[in-house]
């Protein structure tokens, strides 16, 4: 069977975050910020009539929303369970091992379902998310989604998913 890629990587797939990880034993860096910048491939068989294996336009109106939900925005993990976090009023505040760390008004905050905000959670994240997506309108004959997220140039993760459900 032949198998084709398309690519997204537009600079309007960039989204400006802060974040911060928890590292081994009790450590915890500092709140900072990186301009990711998010690049997709979907492979599959190409349509018969149309001859493409997705639309262009099918994949941005998919990734966009997605991106547009964590820009400018402090992604907070919610399943760090070193993290507890806190919904009080409009703010989200965040324990760090049972200690107050942070207060975020709860507008500035984006709810993350990852274990740590690296790169590579962050690209799983993307990944399962665009797959289910992608899956609910109907695109079956894909085969493979890979996400790159880029934290800045030259530094990035990625993850890959199969549409067979075999990952």
């Amino acid at each position: 069977m032949r198998s084709y890629r398309v690519s997204v990587a537009k600079d309007y797939l960039s989204f400006s975050s802060a974040h911060f990880i928890t590292f081994r034993g009790h450590k915890c860096e500092s709140l900072h910020g990186h301009n990711y910048r998010l690049a997709v491939v979907v492979e599959g068989a190409v349509d018969a009539e149309c001859l493409f294996v997705l639309d262009f336009a099918v994949l941005k109106q998919v990734i966009k929303p997605m991106v547009e939900a964590v820009d400018h925005k402090v992604i907070l993990p919610t399943l760090n369970e070193k993290l507890g976090l806190r919904d009080e009023n409009d703010a989200i505040i965040v324990d760090y091992f049972g200690k107050g760390r942070f207060v975020f008004p709860k507008s500035d905050v984006a709810l993350v379902p990852v274990k740590n905000t690296t790169v590579e959670m962050l690209a799983e994240y993307f990944a399962v998310e665009v797959r289910k997506a992608l899956l609910a309108a109907g695109h079956t004959h894909l085969t493979r989604l890979d996400i790159e997220v880029e934290e800045s140039p030259g530094q990035s993760a990625g993850f890959s998913v199969r549409f067979d459900g075999k990952d």
